[in-house]
């Protein structure tokens, strides 16, 4: 009982930083997202550049670690975008803003992963069908938009659902750059109580929240587009 007390005393920060952590899963995902779609895409391109483009991008981010890619993107970026600056003439210090770093670092690592599943969601969908669309004298925006990408979708959910759920736990680590988080608040609460396992379970227990909700909404997605499609027989 004596836990309490520190606990509801530091719930509203844990929550705004609850919010905050929302809020950067949400923007990398749309960012990796646009990323995994444009991916894909050139994987499957005739191209032979933009196969290659694809397959360094995949190959290059799946293999640096995300803290890494986090630490070189900040301060790295940083660096980079000061001396340019200076270059142009530009004598004022420019700062990179953390919650603006960690969304383009997640977005960008799992866009890579997501070029995957959204690769082979492409290649789950007939070929017949894309040509019984031009039969009917759809264009290929419609092909696209009414053939191709709702059923692509639906075969990329279970991709789409796991990278989503390692997403939402990875943005822990854009406490390392400042940005005040979930875990930032947490630690802050442990350091000023010295109560860390009261609030890294307290943290755990959000985070767990959040990809329980997670699951459900992917199930819920994953009836809602097998609507009228035979599962085959096991």
């Amino acid at each position: 009982m004596a836990l309490q007390g520190p606990l509801i005393d530091f719930l509203p920060s844990l929550l705004e930083g609850a919010g905050v952590t929302l809020s950067v899963a949400l923007a990398s995902l749309a960012m990796a997202m646009t990323l995994g779609l444009m991916g894909a895409m050139a994987k499957l391109s005739k191209w032979r550049f933009a196969r290659g483009l694809a397959y360094i991008y995949t190959t290059l981010i799946r293999g640096v670690p995300d803290l890494v890619l986090m630490l070189l993107i900040f301060y790295g970026g940083q660096v980079a975008v000061n001396t340019l600056a200076t270059s142009l003439g530009h004598d004022e210090y420019i700062d990179i803003n953390p919650y603006v770093a960690g969304v383009l670092t997640i977005g960008f690592i799992f866009g890579a992963y997501l070029t995957e599943a959204f690769r082979g969601a492409f290649l789950a969908v007939p070929p017949g069908q894309r040509e019984a669309g031009l039969a009917f004298g759809l264009t290929p925006w419609q092909i696209a938009w009414r053939i191709t990408l709702p059923q692509m979708f639906r075969h990329a959910l279970p991709g789409l659902s796991n990278n989503w759920l390692v997403l939402i736990k990875s943005t822990a680590i854009v406490s390392v750059i400042g940005l005040s988080d979930l875990m930032t608040r947490g630690q802050q609460a442990a350091g000023s109580t010295r109560e860390p396992f009261v609030f890294y379970l307290a943290v755990a227990m959000i985070y767990l929240l959040f990809t329980t909700a997670s699951e459900f909404l992917f199930n819920w997605l994953e009836k809602r587009f097998s609507t009228g499609v035979r599962k085959s027989a096991l």
